[in-house]
């Protein structure tokens, strides 16, 4: 899949990234639009740090399809 990924302070790229597996209570979502908010542009000025294991793929707000759930 492709995703915008924090690329250094300030910057943002256009990356490859391996479709995830919905773990259990998850679900995928094939994602249609997503809107940007201040904690994404502060994230990509080295401002407002992601918690610890969160990856660098911006877009807290998504809308989308879901397209897989995973159990329970």
């Amino acid at each position: 899949m492709q995703a915008i990924a924090a690329d250094g302070e300030g910057g943002m790229a256009l990356v490859e990234r391996p479709v995830p597996v919905p773990g259990p209570g998850e679900v995928l979502i094939k994602v249609a639009a997503a809107g940007v908010n201040r904690p994404d542009v502060l994230q990509r000025r080295g401002m407002y740090p992601p918690p610890p294991g969160a990856p660098d793929v911006l877009g807290l707000e998504i809308a989308g399809e879901v397209v897989a759930a995973g159990p329970g």
